[in-house]
C-alpha cells in the first residue's frame, strides 16, 4: 500500500459497517492480502470513550495503519487512533492550543488512509480531529500536522447511497466551511479564492444531488466542495462552529445540520463587517442584492432542504445558555470571527437561535 501499511484497520461508523460499500471494501482488502479486520464503535460525536476502544483494538492488533472509512465522525476517530497509536500521553495533552502539539512523538503516529463517503467536513485533508470529552460534554480539537492522511481517495460513487437529508446535512457543512473562511479577517488570499469558489459549487450542485442522489456529476463536485472548505478553512473559521461544537456535543445535534440553523444569525451577527465582501461575493454566485440578497437566498436555501428555523426546532430542549455560551468563548473557532465574540454578544446571538 502506497502509505506503508501491511497490516490495516479500517474504521468507520456503526451505520456504514453493515452497509454494501462498506462490505466490498473488505472484500478488496481482503483479496490483497490485508484482512478485513474493522472497528465500528463510532458514535455520531466521537468521544474519549471511543478513541480508548478503538486504541485497545488497534493496539492489541497489532496494526501499523488505518483506513479511515466513512464520513466526519468515522474519519475523526480514524485519525485520532492513528495519532494515539504510539503516544505515552494522554489524549487532552494535545488538544488545539499553543503549541501543545509539539508534546507528541511524531514517530508514534501511525500513516491514515482516508476515504470520505459523505462530502462535508473534508476531514480527509485536514490535520486536526474533533472529540468530545465525555465528562466535560465539549467538543475539542485535536491537532498535529502529521495527522494528515498519507493517501485520500475520493471516489463520488461512494456517496450515492446517502439519504437525502445526510446529503443536505453534509453539503451545507461544506458550504458553511466556505462561509466562514471567507468571513474570516485573516489573510490568506488563496484561502479566500478556494472559499468563494467551493460556495459556488455548493450553490450549483447541492440542489441536483439532493433531488437525484444518482447525480454522479453533482456528487463530484460536492465531494471536491468539501475538500475545498476545509482546505480553505485554514484561514479561519467563526461563530457558526463555535456555537455548532457545543450545542453538538450537549444535545447530539447533527453538525453540518446545526451549522446550517445558526448561519442566518451569524450572517446578521457579522454583518458590519462581512457586508464589503459579501458584495462582491453575491455576483460572482449569481445572487442578486448583494450582501442582503446572499442573506436571503441563504434562508432560501435552507428552506429547499427542510432544515429547521431554529435550534429548538432542531432538537435543543433546556439548554444552559450559560454553559454553552462558555464553551462558544473558549471553542478555537471564536478567534476567525470577524467581529469579536463576547459574553454579552454571544449570549444574545445563541437566544436569538433558540
Amino acid at each position: 500500500m502506497a502509505a506503508g501499511i501491511t497490516k490495516p484497520l479500517l474504521i468507520t461508523d456503526r451505520g456504514l459497517a453493515e452497509m454494501e460499500i462498506t462490505k466490498r471494501t473488505l472484500d478488496i482488502l481482503d483479496a490483497e492480502g490485508f484482512g478485513r479486520n474493522m472497528f465500528a464503535r463510532v458514535d455520531p460525536n466521537p468521544t474519549d470513550q471511543n478513541v480508548n476502544d478503538g486504541l485497545s483494538v488497534y493496539r492489541s492488533g497489532g496494526f501499523d495503519g488505518v483506513i479511515a472509512f466513512g464520513g466526519g465522525s468515522g474519519l475523526d476517530l480514524a485519525k485520532t487512533i492513528a495519532f494515539m497509536a504510539g503516544q505515552t500521553r494522554p489524549l487532552w495533552d494535545f488538544e488545539d492550543v499553543g503549541d501543545w502539539w509539539t508534546r507528541a512523538d511524531p514517530a508514534g503516529i501511525h500513516p491514515i488512509v482516508a476515504v470520505p463517503t459523505t462530502a462535508g467536513t473534508g476531514s480527509e485533508v485536514g490535520r486536526a480531529s474533533i472529540i468530545t470529552n465525555s465528562e466535560q460534554h465539549e467538543k475539542k480539537i485535536i491537532f498535529h500536522p502529521k495527522m494528515l492522511p498519507a493517501v485520500v481517495i475520493c471516489d463520488p460513487e461512494l456517496t450515492v447511497g446517502m439519504p437525502q437529508f445526510i446529503t443536505a446535512g453534509t453539503g451545507l457543512d461544506a458550504f458553511a466551511h466556505c462561509v466562514e473562511a471567507y468571513s474570516s479577517p485573516h489573510y490568506h488570499p488563496m484561502s479566500q479564492g478556494i472559499a468563494l469558489e467551493g460556495m459556488k459549487l455548493v450553490i450549483d450542485n447541492l440542489p441536483r444531488a439532493y433531488a437525484d442522489g444518482t447525480d454522479i456529476d453533482a456528487r463530484a463536485n460536492l465531494m471536491s466542495a468539501a475538500a475545498m472548505g476545509a482546505t480553505a478553512f485554514q484561514k479561519g473559521l467563526g461563530a457558526i462552529h463555535a456555537i455548532s461544537h457545543p450545542v453538538g456535543a450537549v444535545h447530539h445535534t447533527h453538525h453540518g445540520t446545526t451549522n446550517a440553523v445558526c448561519m442566518p444569525e451569524v450572517l446578521k451577527f457579522n454583518s458590519a463587517a462581512i457586508r464589503d465582501r459579501f458584495d462582491l461575493a453575491a455576483g460572482y454566485l449569481g445572487i442578486e442584492g448583494g450582501f442582503d440578497g446572499f442573506c436571503a437566498f441563504v434562508d432560501t436555501f435552507n428552506d429547499s432542504f427542510a432544515i429547521p428555523k431554529t435550534l429548538t426546532a432542531l432538537g435543543v430542549e433546556n439548554p444552559d445558555i450559560d454553559a454553552l455560551v462558555a464553551s462558544a468563548l473558549n471553542d478555537p473557532s471564536t478567534g476567525g470571527n470577524p467581529v469579536e465574540m463576547t459574553r454579552e454578544n454571544t449570549t444574545a446571538l445563541l437566544k436569538s437561535l433558540l
